[in-house]
C-alpha cells in the first residue's frame, strides 16, 4: 500500500469520526436510544451504532434521515469549514496613490425564487462523508426542489445497508463503475449509464473497484 493511499485512508476515518462523533452527541441531547433513532430514520441500530464508533460511513441520503430525525441541518454533521483570512497588508511604496475609482454599479436585481444561476467560477460546496465527497452545483433557490451534485467515491470502503427514504433519485455515470442495488437487486453502471428511483425502494451503491467513480446525481428533496 502505497504512501498516498495510507493517507488517504487515515483522513478518511478521522472524517468518519467527526460524522459519528456529531452523531452521537446530537442523538443524546435529544435524548434518543439508539434504537430511537433506528425507529425515527428507518436505519438499522447495528449500523447507526458502526456509524457513531467511525467503524461504518455513511452516505449524504442516509444522514439526511439522521439528521431530520435528530431535528439538525445535514451540514452540522461536518467539520467546520476554514475562516476566510484578511486582506494582507499592503507593502510600502512610493508610488503615487491611484485615482478614486468610480462608484460601482448598481447590484442586480435577486433571482426570482424559481431560478438560480451558478457560474464556474464560483466557489462550490463540499462535503465528504465516508468514501464519498459531494460537490454541490447549484445554489439554493426558495421555490426549487432538486438537489443537483457531482460526486466522487473512492474505491473500498464498508458497504452500506440498503435503505428507503422519501424523494427520488437519479445518478449519471461520468468515470469509472458503480454498483448499485435496488430492491435487493444489483446493477452495475458504467460510464453513459443512469438510473431514476423512487427513493422508498431500499437501495444503496457502493465502488468495489480500484478506482474512484464521478457521477451526476440528482435527488428530491434537498439535503442542504
Amino acid at each position: 500500500m502505497g504512501r498516498a493511499e495510507v493517507e488517504r485512508r487515515r483522513e478518511d476515518g478521522e472524517r468518519q469520526g467527526i460524522v459519528g462523533a456529531r452523531m452521537r452527541r446530537f442523538r443524546k441531547e435529544r435524548g434518543l436510544t439508539l434504537r430511537g433513532l433506528a425507529t425515527r430514520s428507518g436505519l438499522s441500530i447495528g449500523f447507526l451504532s458502526q456509524v457513531e464508533r467511525g467503524i461504518s460511513s455513511i452516505g449524504l441520503t442516509a444522514l439526511n434521515s439522521v439528521a431530520a430525525a435528530l431535528d439538525r441541518g445535514v451540514a452540522e454533521f461536518f467539520d467546520d469549514a476554514p475562516e476566510a483570512t484578511g486582506p494582507r497588508e499592503a507593502p510600502e511604496t512610493t508610488v503615487p496613490p491611484a485615482p478614486p475609482a468610480p462608484a460601482p454599479a448598481a447590484a442586480p436585481a435577486e433571482p426570482p425564487p424559481h431560478f438560480t444561476l451558478t457560474r464556474a467560477e464560483t466557489a462550490a460546496t463540499e462535503y465528504v462523508s465516508g468514501q464519498q465527497t459531494y460537490r454541490m452545483l447549484s445554489a439554493r433557490g426558495p421555490g426549487l426542489v432538486l438537489e443537483p451534485m457531482l460526486v466522487h467515491i473512492a474505491p473500498g470502503g464498508k458497504r452500506e445497508d440498503a435503505y428507503g427514504h422519501a424523494g427520488e433519485e437519479f445518478a449519471f455515470v461520468l468515470e469509472g463503475e458503480l454498483l448499485y442495488e435496488v430492491d435487493g437487486v444489483e446493477h452495475r453502471l458504467y460510464p453513459g449509464d443512469s438510473l431514476h428511483l423512487r427513493s422508498s425502494t431500499p437501495h444503496s451503491m457502493y465502488n468495489d473497484t480500484d478506482r474512484v467513480t464521478t457521477v451526476v446525481s440528482v435527488v428530491t428533496p434537498r439535503l442542504f
